[in-house]
């Protein structure tokens, strides 16, 4: 048979038979709960049967949500907190790539949440660089990406799951320069030499 082409073999006139019911294109089964979900195993279930029985409480974008005062891993116990995937440098080259596409127009290229979107009046986004999501598990970047959060959209159609976990890895590399960045206090130590000044520059 001819894909489209008619037939009067079948009963229907078409040569193009529907997939039988269940059928999962090759690759896409997502047996993987934690790389498909950012779920740990057994809790992706009940989490999505929790959604659907009872309205969803998510913070505005930046902001913590009035439920619970809990942080880190504690306030997100159903997110893995480990990469379902090896990182490495390909991988965060990936999420460099990805994240500067679909991130860095709200969160901004440092990630503090200040892209040019919001520049031009959008509302403030999350900065990564906020204690609250430096202690977040990265299961919660996931789910945040996966199914929107607060005024952010779901970006599940757009980018695939693969491409979520290098763009949260680039994310954690981003808080760790811009953990380096925060100032640190002055030296008190008594052998700590002072600082001379040569030709107008302090060396």
């Amino acid at each position: 048979m001819k894909p489209y082409r008619a037939t009067v073999f079948f009963k229907d006139g078409l040569s193009s038979r529907p997939l039988v019911e269940g059928t999962v294109p090759r690759g896409f089964l997502k047996t993987d709960t934690e790389f498909f979900t950012g779920k740990k195993a057994g809790r992706a279930l009940s989490a999505k049967t929790n959604q659907q029985t009872a309205p969803a409480i998510q913070p505005a974008a930046g902001g913590a949500s009035n439920a619970t005062n809990l942080s880190g891993a504690a306030a997100y116990p159903d997110d893995v907190e480990v990469f379902p995937l090896p990182v490495t440098k390909e991988i965060v080259d990936r999420g460099k790539e990805r994240y500067e596409i679909f991130c860095a127009a709200c969160h901004g290229l440092t990630g503090n949440g200040d892209g040019m979107i919001v520049r031009r009046g959008f509302r403030r986004a999350a900065s990564f660089n906020d204690d609250r999501l430096r202690q977040a598990p990265v299961g919660h970047f996931f789910d945040a990406i996966t199914n929107g959060w607060g005024v952010m959209p779901a970006y599940a159609p757009q980018i695939p799951a693969q491409d979520r976990w290098a763009i949260i890895a680039y994310i954690r590399a981003l808080q760790l320069s811009q953990q380096s960045q925060q100032p640190r206090p002055a030296a008190t130590s008594a052998s700590a030499a002072p600082a001379t000044q040569v030709g107008g520059q302090h060396q």
